[in-house]
């Protein structure tokens, strides 16, 4: 075996992932505090073809220099919108067709691994704070509630490790629907 060069992994350049398909999947990110994980969030994004990312409350919005740190240029290709408070982002988002879906540790959330996103026409997905999580308020607007089991000592995942997962378990459902 041998690592492939960046030549070699037949990306597009900016305009043609402007162009290209994508998932119907909006990431909401509630009051996000590290730049360093909104960065990340971008890049996996970018990588999975998520259609784009609403910004909310006190997460930072592009340009932003630690934010460019782990999103290595995603910030450019992922469209992106800014929100005040993250109920606006979920009305927009609602009233365009889309299902809520809050990401978080609640009674009678569905495990990660029965989750099949296929059943939705497009879904938006909300990540919450490092900290408090998905704001409660939110957790009672969304549609559902989505959990990765967990089996350690840690109460949770790192915003940014659990959009990962995320976004990587939709679009291993949803990949067939767009063209690559």
């Amino acid at each position: 075996m041998r690592k492939l060069l960046n030549s070699e992994l037949n990306r597009v350049n900016q305009q043609g992932y402007k162009e290209a398909d994508k998932l119907q999947v909006a990431v909401i990110l509630d009051n996000i505090r590290s730049q360093h994980n909104i960065g990340s969030v971008f890049r996996t994004a970018d990588a999975f073809r998520i259609e784009r990312i609403l910004l909310c409350g006190i997460t930072a919005t592009p340009p932003n220099r630690e934010m460019q740190k782990t999103a290595l240029g995603a910030t450019e290709t992922v469209v992106w919108e800014y929100f005040e408070n993250t109920r606006q982002a979920v009305e927009k988002m609602r009233e365009a067709g889309y299902t809520i879906l809050a990401i978080e540790q609640v009674e009678g959330s569905l495990p990660l691994e029965c989750f099949d996103p296929s059943k939705f026409d497009k879904i938006a997905l909300v990540f919450g704070n490092e900290v408090h999580g998905v704001d409660e308020v939110i957790v009672k607007e969304a549609d559902e509630c989505i959990e990765i089991p967990q089996f350690g000592t840690k109460h949770s995942l790192n915003i940014s490790v659990t959009a990962g997962i995320v976004l990587w378990h939709v679009f291993q459902h949803l990949r067939k629907t767009i063209k690559f």
